[in-house]
């Protein structure tokens, strides 16, 4: 019998008996594997077998095994109170989706507005809430949640939006509501003064100069909240007064969404602003008359009825305006390219139209800009 030369060089090789064998398990190996295999199905089945047969009695009640209990479950409304874990999770991201959405609104043009201004007595409206939503403000400083409809007192709140077990604030917004202007007597709120606005008693020539609704209260606790994405709540106090508490002042979120978009046009134009010194925001009528010009048009001067700001741009935070020309000076041309940038804004969005004053540089001050939306165009 004749053999080929490497018969006997390599071993008979044979196909495996098994697929386990073919992973590489010995036949003992494979023996032990089967037998809890077969004793992990048994556990299954008998599982089943008693989840239809031996179901809780409340559950042969209703007519359903528990396997029927276990899908109603899976698709329960993610609105109901008693939701299960993941109807939750579900539900959350809803809430947290139209947070996100109330904060946009709340940002206006800009985006960058962070606060909802509310006058005396009226609602905040927050349309598009979800069905089993509600909305709830809760108060910055502490204390209790009210319904966002009964928010009456005046203060600073934060939105908080709740939906089954899901709770989510709007981070980023604050509403105000505003100190009634009745609340000021002999031209005071406490002790702090504020004096009389032209045409409080009535006959105002035009809308826009009827006295505010209204005005925020100021507290060393809440003077540093951010009203918009450069703007602090202080940046709106009136000089002097410094050691009385709390203040008052008065604020239309306008103005801010003005400046904010002002802002984001000098960063189109190659200048992108870190931050802005506020020469001036509110005055109060009684500061207007002692430390200001109380004749001609000043005596209706915008920064009274809490819609104009006077601003610099100031990266390098020393309080003087930044040199935007690059000519190495700071000049009025500064300034002109600032108030040319809130002309531009005017331009795309004429709902914010008002006055834009360009100031020169004086032993006060290095120059600023005047901005306000008085509702009709005003240049000096």
């Amino acid at each position: 019998m004749e053999y080929a030369e490497d018969q006997f060089l390599f071993p008979l090789v044979t196909e495996p008996r098994s697929r386990w064998e073919k992973a590489g398990l010995s036949p003992r190996q494979e023996r032990s594997f089967n037998r809890v295999s077969t004793l992990l199905v048994a556990l299954f089945v008998t599982g089943w077998l008693y989840s239809i047969f031996l179901a809780p009695p409340e559950d042969l009640e209703a007519g359903r095994p528990p396997v029927a209990r276990i899908s109603a479950e899976l698709v329960r409304s993610p609105l109901a109170t008693d939701a299960p874990t993941t109807a939750a999770f579900l539900t959350d991201g809803m809430v947290r989706a139209f947070a996100s959405d109330f904060a946009r609104e709340a940002g206006m043009a800009s985006g960058a507005v962070r606060v909802k201004v509310l006058r005396p007595g009226e609602r905040l409206d927050v349309p598009g809430v979800p069905a089993g939503a509600s909305v709830e403000l809760k108060p910055s400083e502490g204390g209790q949640s009210v319904a966002a409809g009964e928010a009456s007192n005046p203060g600073i709140w934060n939105v908080v939006l709740k939906m089954a077990d899901a709770i989510r604030p709007a981070m980023g917004v604050s509403v105000i509501t505003l100190v009634p202007l009745s609340a000021k007597k002999s031209g005071r709120i406490g002790g702090y003064s504020i004096g009389s606005w032209p045409y409080e008693g009535g006959g105002a020539p035009k809308p826009i100069y009827e006295p505010p609704a209204g005005l925020v209260k100021v507290t060393p606790e809440n003077m540093n909240l951010y009203v918009s994405e450069h703007v602090q709540l202080r940046d709106f106090l009136t000089k002097g007064q410094e050691g009385v508490w709390p203040k008052y002042v008065a604020l239309q979120p306008k103005v801010l969404d003005k400046v904010e978009l002002t802002i984001q046009e000098l960063k189109r134009s190659g200048h992108p602003v870190k931050d802005i010194f506020v020469v001036s925001g509110f005055r109060t009528p009684s500061y207007n008359v002692d430390g200001g010009d109380p004749s001609g048009r000043a005596a209706l001067s915008r920064h009274m009825y809490g819609d104009a700001m006077d601003i610099a741009v100031d990266n390098d935070g020393d309080g003087r305006m930044d040199d935007l020309n690059g000519d190495g000076r700071v000049t009025v041309e500064d300034a002109r390219v600032l108030g040319e940038a809130a002309d531009r804004v005017e331009q795309a969005h004429p709902e914010l139209v008002g006055g834009i004053g360009i100031y020169a540089p004086t032993g006060a001050h290095s120059g600023f800009v005047h901005i306000d939306t008085r509702g009709y165009r005003a240049r000096w």
